[in-house]
Formats: C-alpha cells, structure tokens, sequence
C-alpha cells in the first residue's frame, strides 16, 4: 500500500482535532448535565465523549499506519453553560451535523486523492455521522415534548432511559 499523501495526511490530523475538540465539548456538557442533577444526561454525554475519542483515535492511528506522521493540532476550549437541556441537545445536534460536512469533506478528497485506503476507512465514519445525527436529533424532538405539568415526568424519564446507555467497548489504543 502506498504511504498517505501529505495533503491527506494534513485534513486527517485536521479531523483528528475535530474529533478530540467533540470529546471535549462533550464532556463538558456532561459536567453540565452532572451540575444540573440530571444525572442520565450527564451519562449519555459521557459516553458521547468516549465515542468521539475513540474516533479520534481511530484517525489518528490510521495517519500512523499509512506511514504519515500524526500532528496534534490545538483544541479550542469549549462552551460551558446552556440554559437548557434542549439547548444542549440542539447544540449536540449541530455539531454532529458540522462534523458530518467535515467527513464529507474528506470523502471528497479522498475521491480526489484517489486515495483508496483512506476512503475504504471513511466509509465507516460516513455510516457512523448518520447514527450520531439520528440519535441527536430524536433527543432533541423528545425534549421538545417536555412542557407543562407532565414536562417534568418526561425529563424524569428521558433521564433515567438515557443513564441506561451503555459505552461501545472499542480500544481507544491501537492493539499492536
């Protein structure tokens, strides 16, 4: 297999920033969540946060693996209060769709590149951002339902169904 050329190598460690910056926006919306005694919220965006590590990771040891060199770029710090839980859900549902145009973006290059390998490995990010968004937004449709007498029920129960979540187990290493 040929190295990774220099131009793919540049937008990949772009995504692997992408990826970490969604990681630590997480878990700050976990601490959020955690402060705001909604304890279920503050799981599932724990867990959000593992998984765009992970994907980070993933990323970055694919740069390695194809004989480019993984550059980690500066991550922005990130936003820290919302005045919602809504809020926070749109904001999710947002940002996966930002990330969602960035993969994209790398599709497109990668198409460009000719760069096989690459695409073969975004494929599954590609797959990955329609699963992100989907469930982003029917967090934020739930929430929206929550109003009135019965909003505080629902909370109640989209909080306790959302702290049931479990963590994928994928290695945040690569195995070799």
């Amino acid at each position: 297999m040929a190295p990774i050329g220099e131009r793919m190598a540049k937008a990949l460690n772009e995504q692997v920033k992408w990826e970490l910056f969604s990681s630590y926006l997480y878990l700050s919306m976990s601490a959020y969540f955690s402060a705001a005694k909604l304890p279920g919220f503050a799981h599932w965006m724990r867990v959000q946060a593992q998984e765009e590590l992970m994907h980070g990771m993933k990323i970055y040891d694919f740069v390695i693996e194809r004989g480019g060199r993984a550059e980690l770029l500066a991550i922005d710090k990130p936003r820290f209060e919302w005045g919602s839980p809504l809020e926070v859900a749109k904001a999710v549902y947002d940002h996966e769709k930002k990330v969602t145009g960035l993969i994209n973006g790398l599709v497109d290059l990668a198409t460009e590149e000719k760069d096989h390998a690459t695409l073969n490995m975004l494929q599954w990010f590609v797959e990955e951002q329609v699963e992100e968004e989907a469930n982003a937004s029917e967090i934020v449709e739930k929430l929206k339902m929550v109003s009135g007498e019965r909003g505080i029920g629902v909370l109640y129960m989209l909080d306790r169904d959302l702290g049931e979540r479990p963590p994928k187990l994928q290695p945040v290493v690569s195995a070799k």
